[in-house]
């Protein structure tokens, strides 16, 4: 389906349907969807950015789809402030390369080295930790954590490998985490962005950002990540597809166990993935 086609789709739900941006590195290829990256030669030149600027507290989310083992680093995302048009030539790197011509804040994927210094009356013992809560809460903004949530491929050890994940245990950059970046406007005009690691608020990873500007997502497959894909995002209150979903998963010993139910092929296999 074309990102166009895919849009229209998301409209209709009165989602905002989010892909990648038609400029990329060199060594990145966009799927006809536009959204799903992957690098197919070397480590680097694997930049990408968001199609649109984000709206204030939309989180840009993507899947880790694919691995390369034998590269070290991982993951890097973030926000930049300037249209992906004007860049003369895409970066090599998003760390140093990018950053460094300014407008840009980007971190590499990490559980405890990609924050800011908390201030006096930020209480880091409940950013995004209460993993039990059906929402993510920055701010003022509310996100169904369901969607946010890494998820294994249905198989042998997929009830056990979807616990870890719910209790955000195993690397934040082990295949199929879900990692994504926010930011939230601030009463002086500027933005904190947030990095959203399996459903954790991460905290403040840079704050200053100009947020009356439009500020777009920055994801590079960079090194040991291969490829990633965009989720989908539902904002507000869940659809009725996706409570029923809930329903059935909440039945079951385990997604497994859907294939031997009595439903079209096509509804179980959204139980399943998504």
């Amino acid at each position: 389906m074309s990102s166009e086609l895919c849009a229209r789709a998301m409209a209709a739900q009165g989602q905002p349907f989010t892909c990648f941006h038609a400029i990329h590195g060199t060594n990145v290829r966009i799927d006809p969807s536009a959204t799903q990256a992957t690098r197919v030669e070397s480590f680097a030149n694997g930049l990408c950015f968001s199609q649109d600027p984000l709206a204030p507290g939309q989180l840009f989310l993507v899947e880790i789809e694919e691995k390369e083992f034998g590269w070290c680093g991982h993951l890097r995302v973030g926000l930049m402030a300037r249209d992906p048009r004007s860049l003369d030539l895409v970066p090599e790197y998003s760390l140093p390369d990018l950053v460094n011509q300014g407008d840009s804040w980007v971190f590499a994927i990490t559980r405890n080295h990609n924050r800011v210094t908390p201030d006096e009356d930020e209480d880091m013992s409940r950013l995004g930790k209460d993993l039990s809560d059906p929402y993510l809460k920055v701010g003022k903004f509310k996100i169904p954590r369901d969607k946010l949530i890494a998820r294994s491929r249905p198989g042998r050890f997929s009830h056990i490998l979807d616990d870890l994940y719910k209790t955000n245990i195993l690397p934040p950059t082990a295949r199929r985490s879900r990692i994504g970046v926010l930011y939230e406007p601030q009463a002086d005009g500027t933005g904190h962005m947030h990095i959203i690691i399996n459903g954790e608020d991460m905290g403040a990873s840079a704050r200053g950002l100009p947020a009356s500007q439009p500020l777009y997502a920055v994801i590079d497959v960079f090194a040991s990540t291969k490829s990633v894909r965009v989720i989908q995002l539902e904002y507000g209150f869940p659809s009725l597809q996706t409570l029923c979903r809930l329903v059935i998963q909440k039945h079951v010993v385990h997604r497994l166990a859907i294939d031997w139910l009595d439903l079209p092929q096509l509804l179980k296999n959204y139980c399943k993935y998504e």
